[in-house]
């Protein structure tokens, strides 16, 4: 059934391309993936590299893992089978932004390396940044605000990272921040320096 689908189904492509949008944004397009565990600092990170890509007239947006688990996600669960599907849509949804120039930060914990690879297939080799949030379990736990390490270490909660199911550290990720030892701007400046580096916005 699958396959009859597929082969019914022409990908309609339009006549505006990357460079047209780049050259109207005056800027490329591309995603910055942040993985990590939860109480690394992906939110945290995001919003603030939001503010500094916004200041610098860089369309941007936030694909946070929690806020599209609200609407598009919200039919998965947390079982190795959804968590794959949940990070094969952000993937998708990632690649049409950048389709439409947008420098996209996606903040989600995805924590299987085949799945964040295979996001970055989506996109050509040059636009997409896999950063990862380094930070030692100890500590996100002792960050974590809302309660869930200690539910799922006393098995409230069920395949949660870190606990009860596995995170995969990136083996060769564009940019490792070390959470635990710089602050949040300190975070933000590394990251947007490889971004400048790579081509998507003029230093100011």
């Amino acid at each position: 059934m699958t396959n009859t689908r597929k082969r019914n189904v022409t990908w309609q492509q339009g006549t505006v391309n990357l460079d047209n949008h780049a050259s109207l944004k005056g800027h490329r397009g591309a995603v910055i993936w942040l993985t990590g565990l939860s109480g690394s600092g992906k939110s945290t990170v995001a919003s603030e590299l939001e503010k500094r890509l916004f200041r610098h007239h860089i369309h941007t947006f936030i694909l946070d893992g929690d806020n599209l688990r609200h609407g598009l996600n919200r039919d998965l669960g947390f079982s190795q089978t959804d968590r794959k599907e949940n990070v094969r849509r952000l993937g998708e949804v990632a690649k049409l932004f950048v389709d439409a120039g947008l420098v996209v930060i996606v903040a989600a914990i995805s924590p299987f390396r085949i799945d964040r690879e295979q996001a970055r297939t989506l996109l050509p080799a040059d636009r997409f940044f896999e950063v990862f949030l380094s930070c030692p379990l100890k500590v996100c736990e002792q960050r974590d605000s809302k309660g869930l390490y200690k539910k799922a270490r006393a098995a409230e909660i069920t395949d949660f990272t870190g606990i009860s199911s596995p995170y995969e550290e990136p083996r060769d990720p564009e940019i490792i921040v070390k959470t635990d030892e710089l602050s949040i701007d300190e975070t933000v400046d590394t990251i947007w320096k490889k971004v400048m580096l790579r081509g998507f916005a003029a230093e100011g």
